[in-house]
């Protein structure tokens, strides 16, 4: 019995869906990428309204091309959204991300019963994370390891407590586990990621440095990467501990949101400009040549011209390496969703422009001073005489070759930047 897996949105839900084909592999499925699969899974995201439009056009696209495939929907939509999700006749099996453990045995009961199955458990408080784990990544150069899942924060925008519940952390034991695991297989870098990972330990005692210790200690483990992260959740002792560390690479996503404090007071964030500020000044001062990447959010709720060049003015004076810039949409079940002073549309695309822009100068002027440096780079993919991949601090770098790199942590001098990536030559030894 062969299943296959359609992911949409982040990088968790990645890390869910190989997760999940691990576990029908370890139940006799045989996981596979073709299309014509006897079981697809599609693991939602439910990040804003048009996610979860994906879904269900995803969800059809999959019935009109295999009509025979069962279909599972679980994820983010079938947890916040169930009844939106449960309304998608095309799909056989209906779940929550609370029973992900049970999906192969839900599948084989579709499979001898064939009723449909709708299942439905809301997170709840105290509940442990998913003791779902990862031992390879098909297809990829570094991997990922899920070590803390949930949110308590709830931003006035955000839909994602409501799908992914609370705070839970894996023990220490089990992510040395996993990462022994994935360096055995031969990965060189871990990405440690969760839904708010700056909150890891918040429920065990641990810190988020602990985790990456541990990681560090593993044999073969090369390079430790954090996810996103929330500025005001993460300690001067936690930066001075990872600056100690020489696995640890020094890129750090900051999500901002906004840089007027008027918005971000409105989106319920827990920090102000003068904070964020100071909180990148300190990584500057712990850490020789560190990225600072962003999301930047225009176009909220009530933000006025003024919040926005205030916004606008913030990005610049910080000098950002990278930024994902997108434009606030109304998500049904949050707060700023009851809001009547929702900005129009044109003026949201016109922000959103305005902001792209800056941004992009923003990422050149980091290239620019990146090179004339020797760092190292692990490449991934090769294409049109050239190979690519990315420093300790994510530069984004490509090396005219003939020889296959794939894998590899080489030294290389960066000579010019273009628009998003530098060029380098190799170092020889």
């Amino acid at each position: 019995m062969t299943v296959s897996f359609i992911t949409l949105g982040c990088k968790v839900n990645q890390y869910e869906s190989v997760a999940l084909s691990e576990l029908f592999a370890e139940k006799g499925f045989t996981p596979v990428s073709d299309e014509k699969a006897d079981i697809t899974v599609i693991n939602s995201c439910t990040v804003t309204a048009e996610s979860n439009r994906k879904t269900r056009q995803t969800v059809r696209k999959v019935r009109r091309s295999n009509p025979n495939t069962v279909i599972v929907l679980t994820g983010c939509m079938a947890q916040a959204f169930f009844d939106e999700a449960k309304s998608v006749l095309q799909a056989d099996i209906v779940v929550g991300n609370t029973d992900y453990e049970n999906l192969p045995d839900l599948c084989l009961e579709f499979l001898k019963s064939r009723q449909r199955i709708c299942i439905h458990k809301e997170h709840t408080l105290g509940e442990k994370i998913s003791s779902l784990t990862v031992s390879s990544f098909p297809e990829r150069t570094r991997a990922y390891i899920k070590i803390e899942d949930g949110c308590d924060r709830f931003c006035s925008y955000c839909i994602i407590p409501y799908a992914k519940g609370r705070v839970r952390s894996k023990s220490l034991e089990v992510i040395k586990n996993e990462a022994t695991a994935l360096a055995k297989a031969g990965y060189k870098e871990v990405v440690l990621t969760g839904i708010n990972l700056s909150a890891f330990g918040k429920d065990t005692g641990d810190e988020l440095c602990d985790a990456v210790e541990i990681v560090c200690e593993c044999n073969g483990i090369e390079r430790v990467r954090l996810g996103s992260l929330e500025c005001d959740q993460i300690t001067d002792e936690a930066l001075k501990k990872l600056a100690s560390l020489e696995k640890f690479c020094p890129q750090f996503h900051l999500s901002l949101q906004s840089g007027s404090d008027n918005t971000l007071k409105a989106m319920n964030r827990k920090y102000d400009t003068a904070f964020y500020r100071g909180f990148v000044e300190r990584i500057r001062k712990f850490f020789d040549n560190p990225s600072i990447t962003t999301d930047i959010m225009v176009g909220f709720a009530g933000e006025t011209d003024k919040d926005f060049e205030s916004s606008a003015n913030f990005v610049k004076e910080i000098g950002f390496a990278r930024s994902h810039v997108f434009v606030y949409s109304v998500r049904e079940g949050t707060v700023a969703a009851k809001r009547t002073d929702q900005v129009d549309p044109y003026i949201k695309q016109k922000r959103a422009k305005a902001m792209g822009k800056i941004c992009a100068d923003s990422e050149q002027e980091f290239l620019k001073a990146q090179v004339g440096l020797s760092c190292k780079v692990l490449f991934e993919t090769g294409y049109n005489g050239f190979f690519e991949g990315y420093t300790e601090n994510y530069t984004r770098v490509k090396v005219k070759t003939t020889e296959n790199l794939e894998g590899k942590i080489l030294s290389v001098k960066l000579l010019k930047a273009e628009n998003d990536y530098c060029i380098g030559e190799m170092i020889k030894p």
